[in-house]
């Protein structure tokens, strides 16, 4: 073989070489770079699966805030339910002493003069203001109503209705007064427990 040949023969073996070096080289280079971007997959697998228990927490604290709200409320329904059973009961109660007391007023009321220093008279009365101490430690007070007050049909209820004779003149105004009153109003905070009772004429 001559030496020309012999040279070609060998530089083109080197360059051979060379080329499989560099093959080989870029294969490693490949590999390594796969290796290094393999973790970072797994991390962003593991940031993704340590995203999800996140909002799994979110969602559990949020349904128990909403569970904790829904029971505040509950229990304030509860508090509102019991003081209307409690107010209910007490109105209740009221209704069923004021006749009882419509009867003492009555009963005092025609009390000879001569008699009203008498003992019996003095224990009666003493009953009477038991039963009134009764109400107001319930919250019940008496509507103040006089006679000669204008009629307020949210205040009072007419029980008679008396005709004047001179009602039927052309000039008569009706003056809408109370003339005589039969049974006294209660009213336990603002709301009417009983209107009084009255004759208006």
């Amino acid at each position: 073989m001559p030496n020309k040949d012999k040279k070609d023969f060998s530089d083109k073996l080197e360059q051979e070489d060379r080329f499989e070096e560099k093959e080989a080289e870029q294969e490693a280079a490949e590999e390594i770079e796969q290796e290094a971007a393999a973790p970072q997959e797994e991390d962003a697998t593991e940031a993704g699966g340590a995203d999800e228990p996140m909002s799994k927490e979110d969602e559990y604290l949020d349904g128990w805030k909403r569970c904790q709200a829904d029971f505040e409320n509950y229990k304030k329904r509860q508090a509102e339910s019991q003081k209307d059973l409690i107010r209910y009961s007490t109105q209740n109660i009221v209704l069923q002493i004021l006749p009882v007391i419509d009867n003492f007023h009555s009963a005092t009321g025609h009390i000879p003069e001569k008699q009203k220093e008498d003992p019996w008279v003095t224990g009666i009365m003493y009953i009477q203001k038991q039963l009134e101490q009764v109400l107001t430690d319930n919250g019940v007070t008496e509507m103040e109503t006089k006679v000669g007050d204008n009629f307020d049909p949210a205040r009072h209820e007419a029980v008679e209705d008396r005709e004047c004779k001179s009602c039927k003149s052309k000039d008569y105004k009706f003056q809408n007064k109370i003339k005589r009153i039969v049974a006294r109003g209660y009213r336990m905070g603002d709301k009417v427990v009983r209107p009084a009772r009255v004759i208006v004429e």
